[in-house]
């Protein structure tokens, strides 16, 4: 009844038949009893959320020096086997690039050679025609300077 009386007083504006209706109090009494029992099933969850974490804290604390000593064992191995792949990659892309960076040179040394030979050629024959048209020339100028500066 002093849920009755509380509405009566909190809701003036309810209606006497609504106050009095037989579901209206059959209602008022579910969320009389509902509330403890709210109560009594928000603990029991509770406690068994904490027994539950509790669990799970203590297999985790019982486990961790297990799980750390496993951890790092693996990640030893595969530091281990990391290392012998960069070793290993290391030397081959040594060698890889030794051999390639060799055949480079050795083709661009062929190029050049193809372009510079008749090059050279050409600035060969092109010096002898030069040379054999001048060097006589060069001998009669330095006869007639040497004579010329002796008088």
């Amino acid at each position: 009844m002093r849920y009755i009386a509380s509405i009566e007083t909190t809701c003036p504006e309810k209606k006497a038949w609504q106050v009095t209706h037989p579901s209206y109090t059959a209602m008022k009494g579910f969320i009389a009893v509902s509330k403890p029992l709210f109560h009594i099933y928000l603990s029991i969850y509770l406690s068994i959320y904490h027994s539950l974490f509790n669990i799970y804290l203590f297999i985790y604390h019982s486990f961790f020096p297990y799980l750390s000593i496993y951890l790092s064992i693996l990640v030893y191995s595969i530091s281990i086997i990391v290392y012998s792949i960069s070793i290993y990659l290391s030397i081959y892309l040594s060698i890889y690039l030794s051999i390639y960076l060799s055949i480079i040179v050795y083709s661009i040394s062929i190029c050049l050679s193809i372009i510079v030979f008749p090059i050279s050629i050409y600035l060969s024959i092109y010096l002898s025609i030069y040379l054999s048209i001048f060097f006589p020339i060069s001998i009669y100028l330095s006869i007639y300077l040497s004579i010329y500066l002796s008088i």
